[in-house]
């Protein structure tokens, strides 16, 4: 999975290849119990999946669905005529981020600083930090990361007339202890819109017009353009909410608009929203046509690099009465052996809340098969669910007369990214015969 990067990036890509892989990573203990393993002696081997040397759960990436996605949403993106900034921190995973880039992304979203420095430290040369930075040591170490390297673009969110002074004074702090005479290279600022009842951002239009006035007059920071986030307004695709969000959506066009005019804004400013499950909304009310010029439209999608069977399965657009979008594919798969059969219509798998997403739904069966694998004969899961989860166990709930025993195999899809990725820091990848061939690694 070598990308087309920058150059320092594909260095760090490159080392992680050959990262030891220990056995003290989840799923590797047999097969690194005598010496490490790497990502390069994996694609090396190419070793099966059930063969013996990995111990389960397991959670893998298929290779397939994850190329398929990225390539179609950087289609998707292109045809539109807008930008893509994936979100970082659903993967945290430079080797992922690396192939967005190599895909066109135009840069790569941090929600916190402490993210944005993981992703500097492996060389991503344009951050959008889709949050407001107000803690003075975080300030300081990005005034002197753009003081450093002239090439390293840095975005962030304001929304009051305090983050624009706390950033400020941060910036030119850090610019005094470097003995510099001004402020040092300008952070560029977009104002972010919000709602009420919602997380940050102005409550209104009018108010963020003053804080936008607040960064034009400010010496250390610059008008970039403006930005929210419509994916709290809803979760689900009734009409109520999809006419919420395409509302919030004209009024930060609106916003830009006005914003637009203000001596001091970027020419070429930029309106960015985008969660994993509107994004055809966004794209449709941001690209209308407005006055003050064309803004460059900015998404944030994350979670559209492994998809899921749950949640943005069900919200996605493609394929939804009047909405459009790419078709994506479930890319993560948990492996997990059945436990027990301890009564009728209840198996214990070997899989729970360290392993696996559980907060927007639970984990979703697929299919079932012998301890060899689907090559053994594999089984939909029709008529089972997963009722709960333990922290290493879950229960799964099936037709009583169901032929599963203990040392079985089931494989779990699952519901929301974010929260998978995050408990795994080696996920084997594995090609459409179960061969692992690379492995990634997250920095969460």
């Amino acid at each position: 999975m070598r990308p087309v990067v920058p150059g320092g990036l594909l260095a760090a890509v490159d080392a992680l290849s050959e990262r030891p892989v220990t056995a003290t990573e989840k799923g590797f203990g047999r097969l690194a119990w005598t010496e490490p393993v790497s990502a390069a002696k994996l694609a090396a081997s190419r070793p099966s999946l059930f063969g013996g040397g990995f111990v389960l759960p397991i959670m893998v990436l298929r290779e397939s669905a994850v190329r398929g996605n990225i390539q179609s949403m950087a289609a998707y993106c292109a045809a539109a005529g807008v930008r893509l900034a994936p979100h970082g921190k659903t993967t945290m995973a430079p080797q992922l981020l690396a192939l967005q880039l190599a895909a066109g992304a135009w840069g790569i979203t941090a929600a916190t600083m402490a993210q944005a420095q993981v992703f500097r430290s492996f060389g991503v040369p344009r951050i959008l930090i889709a949050n407001e930075v107000t803690d003075r040591a975080a300030i300081e170490w990005l005034a002197d990361e753009l003081a450093a390297d002239q090439d390293f673009d840095c975005y962030c969110f304001v929304d009051s007339l305090a983050a624009v002074a706390l950033l400020e004074d941060g910036m030119r702090a850090a610019a005094s202890r470097r003995r510099d005479t001004g402020p040092g290279r300008p952070v560029r600022a977009l104002v972010e819109l919000g709602r009420a009842g919602g997380r940050a951002g102005c409550r209104s239009v009018d108010e963020a017009v003053t804080v936008a006035k607040a960064v034009t007059a400010s010496s250390g920071l610059r008008l970039a353009g403006a930005a929210g986030y419509e994916g709290s307004i809803g979760h689900d695709d009734s009409e109520t909410t999809l006419a919420a969000i395409a509302e919030f959506c004209r009024d930060l066009r609106r916003l830009g608009t006005l914003m637009s005019a203000l001596p001091g804004c970027e020419a070429d400013y930029i309106l960015s929203a985008g969660g994993s499950a509107y994004f055809d909304i966004v794209i449709r009310q941001l690209t209308a046509e407005a006055g003050g010029g064309a803004p460059t439209v900015l998404l944030r999608s994350g979670a559209y690099i492994s998809h899921d069977h749950g949640f943005y399965d069900r919200l996605t657009p493609a394929g939804r009465p009047g909405r459009d979008g790419p078709a994506l594919v479930p890319a993560f798969e948990l492996w997990a052996p059945v436990l027990s059969r301890p009564e009728p219509g209840l198996a214990i798998v070997g899989a729970g809340r360290h392993d696996v997403a559980f907060d927007q739904d639970m984990p979703v069966p697929l299919q079932v098969c012998p301890a060899g694998g689907p090559s053994a004969g594999a089984a939909d899961a029709h008529g089972m669910h997963i009722s709960a989860v333990d922290d290493q166990h879950g229960y799964l709930r099936l037709p009583a007369d169901a032929a599963l025993a203990p040392g079985d195999l089931i494989c779990l899809g699952i519901s929301h990214p974010c929260t998978t990725f995050d408990k795994w820091r080696v996920i084997p990848v594995v090609d459409d015969g179960y061969r692992v061939i690379d492995a990634i690694h997250t920095f969460f």
